[in-house]
């Protein structure tokens, strides 16, 4: 998997000017055999006697897929509508040139992103907004979690909390938590629960929501949290199977553990200073101390160069770890980000341990990759060396720390050798998300996993293979079955520390298609939904570790297919929402990227460029090129090229070639010839570096059909075509 996030996450924030009152809120959430379907719906009238504007704000899993948006005005619906994204692009930027600006959808958390329309509303007149998302909730830890922080900013005369969870598989425990509920809410709540059927509800009345009898304000701002897992035994799992579908869930328990061979490879180059090396410190301390004394370890820490606590990895004894700890708590922050060689000598540790035979046979062996900046060298060759040097036989863990990471290279890389990517966000507990992370991680109890059903009776199916599989998590597998199949017979085959196991079952369809007829708690073809959206994750992961752009298209385009198939807002599909108040005015969700930015095509990387002239003018001898976002500035002379991103700065002389990438943007110079500046979809800068017969630089522009139409200066004068300036001093693009 990619990024994995594990909770289920509601957050809605309906805000109204004044005399907008919102009478009725409601979250009616359907959870069916882990699979949620939500759905938020906002109803809100204005009294005032002039036109208010409505902001429908609400904040949901980045995990999660919308599905579905409508508002209502006085009896006239206008619903949103899911495109291809480039096709959605198109009508928006028609759009734009009404007047229109905005975006819709934005991350604002770690888990979150945002999902907000306006429209005006008439005097007296009443709105309803709907929208409605799916997700397919992953355990983590041994459990469940539905998050909703509710915080509707005023009292709600119908305000509603609905869950209903059914789990054919059976109900183990349920609990209920929250941040903000007093003595006059508790009555508000209410849970009801049997074998495989839970109901929570919160619905307080507008004294119960009030901060006190003599105040119009509310008390609810906070988090309500539902937690609960299901039954299960050592088995080969359990199969629910819905209209010729089927979902496979698999979580033995009880197992015993894998001895790990783990390497810490932490980065302590200068960006790491301060807050971050402390905070690294403080988990790796905690960390140390969880590991089992059949474990190995060791850690290698690194900036410009790359320094290993030992040589070897040592047995996780009460004196090792104690000397590992003191070693941690002198490590300082300073140098460049050599992430190359650090990842090549943590693989390089291990095939040494392996050859001298000086661990467990039947281990696991991982690398857990901390860093918070960008390598010194070429990513793709960063890559190419790890997955070389890894062989398949160790996983790599990648952490990237804040934003200024280049994300997309540690997922790809994470994902090339059979691991996950994940961001550690930049705040008070960075520490407990490391150690959150490790203990994912820290109990694996099997192996190279395969999950077979009969091959010639599966017409789709989704990922059957994994190469581990930690206690408190669980696997999942989607597929379709032959309309012809009375039986689906399941093999899986798994190596645990002790011995290969070998689980069978055979599955009577009919007689499970019959579990979830006449259910009120279940939602159409929830499976067939579920399938689509484990399909298209999981596409969409394969395309970023695809070695081919012949696969990779293939795997996006499928993707594609199903996205607009099944309705979802992926990161191939936008949904355009009329505005009301104008046919012509349309607002864009867009899924936003894992970075936390949104934006709409090229103004991303928004750029400005200056150029220094000669005492005679005839010829260029300094550029500086600004982009605004990420933040990078380039000084070209004639004798270096310097980048500055972040308070740290990168020379590049003319007299080696080498390449950057931040952020998608990629810097590469060519030994005395060029330096050129390119990111997907944006303008190509390229600088050529002129020996003779007198040093100088000229500034071309490819790919100029991607201005955009505010270009000014020189820039807005002469884009259509690549030029050279000889003769003026500065161009801007904004």
């Amino acid at each position: 998997m990619g990024i994995a996030e594990f909770h289920h996450t509601f957050y809605f924030n309906v805000f109204f000017q004044n005399a907008i009152e919102i009478y009725s809120l409601h979250v009616d959430s359907t959870v069916t055999s882990r699979f949620a379907h939500t759905v938020i719906t906002s109803k809100v009238v204005n009294k005032a006697n002039e036109s208010q504007e409505a902001v429908f704000e609400v904040e949901l899993p980045k995990t999660a897929f919308i599905t579905n948006f409508s508002m209502s005005i006085d009896g006239k619906t206008y619903p949103g509508t899911i495109k291809e994204k480039a096709a959605a692009q198109e009508q928006y930027d028609i759009a734009v040139s009404h007047g229109q600006t905005a975006g819709l959808v934005k991350t604002t958390g770690r888990k979150l992103e945002q999902f907000l329309v306006s429209v005006n509303v008439a005097s007296a007149s009443k709105v309803t907004f709907e929208l409605i998302y799916e997700e397919l909730l992953k355990r983590q830890l041994g459990k469940y979690e539905l998050l909703f922080k509710v915080r509707p900013k005023q009292l709600v005369k119908h305000f509603q909390i609905d869950v209903r969870i059914f789990e054919p598989q059976g109900i183990n425990f349920l609990e209920t938590d929250s941040t903000f509920i007093t003595n006059e809410l508790t009555e508000a709540l209410t849970t009801v629960q049997n074998e495989t059927k839970a109901h929570v509800l919160f619905k307080p009345t507008i004294a119960q929501q009030k901060k006190s009898p003599e105040l119009e304000e509310t008390l609810l701002d906070g988090d309500l949290i539902i937690r609960y897992d299901v039954k299960r035994s050592v088995s080969a799992g359990d199969i629910q199977i819905v209209n010729g579908y089927f979902v496979h869930y698999f979580a033995p328990s009880e197992m015993p553990i894998f001895p790990k061979n783990v390497i810490f490879v932490v980065d302590k180059s200068g960006s790491m200073s301060g807050r971050k090396i402390e905070q690294t410190r403080d988990a790796l301390m905690k960390i140390l101390e969880d590991l089992r004394p059949e474990d190995h370890f060791s850690l290698i820490t690194f900036s410009s160069l790359v320094t290993e606590w030992k040589n070897t990895l040592l047995q996780a004894n009460e004196q090792n770890v104690e000397s590992a700890k003191r070693y941690v708590k002198t490590i300082m922050a300073h140098g460049g980000t050599d992430i190359n060689k650090a990842l090549l000598t943590a693989a390089n540790t291990l095939d040494k341990a392996n050859y001298a035979e000086t661990l467990q046979a039947k281990s696991i062996s991982m690398i857990i990759l901390l860093t918070d900046g960008q390598p010194t060298e070429d990513i793709e060759i960063i890559q190419q060396n790890v997955q070389k040097a890894l062989k398949g036989k160790y996983v790599l863990y990648c952490l990237g720390f804040g934003f200024d990471v280049s994300y997309k290279f540690l997922e790809k890389m994470a994902l090339d050798n059979g691991g996950i990517a994940r961001r550690i966000y930049e705040d008070s507990d960075s520490d407990l998300q490391l150690q959150g992370f490790y203990q994912e991680v820290a109990t694996p109890i099997l192996k190279e996993i395969e999950i077979q059903y009969p091959e010639n009776s599966i017409l789709e199916l989704t990922q059957n293979s994994f190469k581990l599989f930690f206690d408190g998590s669980e696997i999942v597998v989607a597929g379709k079955i032959d309309n012809e199949l009375a039986v689906l017979p399941v093999k899986i085959q798994a190596q645990s520390h002790t011995s290969n196991l070998v689980f069978m079952e055979e599955t009577n369809i009919k007689e499970k298609e019959k579990v979830f007829q006449h259910q009120k708690y279940i939602f159409g073809n929830f499976i067939e939904r579920l399938w689509a959206y484990l399909t298209i994750q999981q596409l969409l992961e394969k395309s970023v570790s695809a070695q081919e752009e012949q696969q990779k298209s293939l795997q996006v385009a499928r993707a594609l297919e199903l996205s607009l198939k099944y309705s979802f807002v992926t990161c191939l599909t936008s949904m355009v929402v009329t505005k009301p108040d104008d046919q012509q005015r349309l607002q864009l969700a867009n899924k936003p990227t894992e970075s936390g930015k949104f934006y709409l095509g090229p103004c991303y990387f928004r750029i400005s460029v200056t150029g220094k002239l000669r005492r005679n003018r005839n010829h260029f001898v300094l550029f500086e090129i600004t982009y605004l976002n990420p933040h990078v500035q380039l000084q070209v002379s004639k004798k270096e090229v310097v980048l500055s991103h972040n308070g740290h700065i990168t020379k590049f002389p003319w007299t080696e070639s080498a390449s950057s990438t931040i952020q998608g943007l990629k810097i590469a110079v060519e030994k005395e010839r060029s330096l050129t500046v390119s990111a997907p979809d944006i303008i190509t800068i390229k600088i050529s570096f002129v020996m003779s017969p007198n040093r100088f630089l000229g500034l071309y522009f490819m790919d100029t059909d991607l201005f955009s139409d505010k270009a000014s200066g020189l820039l807005g004068m002469y884009y259509p075509s690549s030029i050279v300036w000889p003769k003026k001093r500065r161009m801007v693009l904004n």
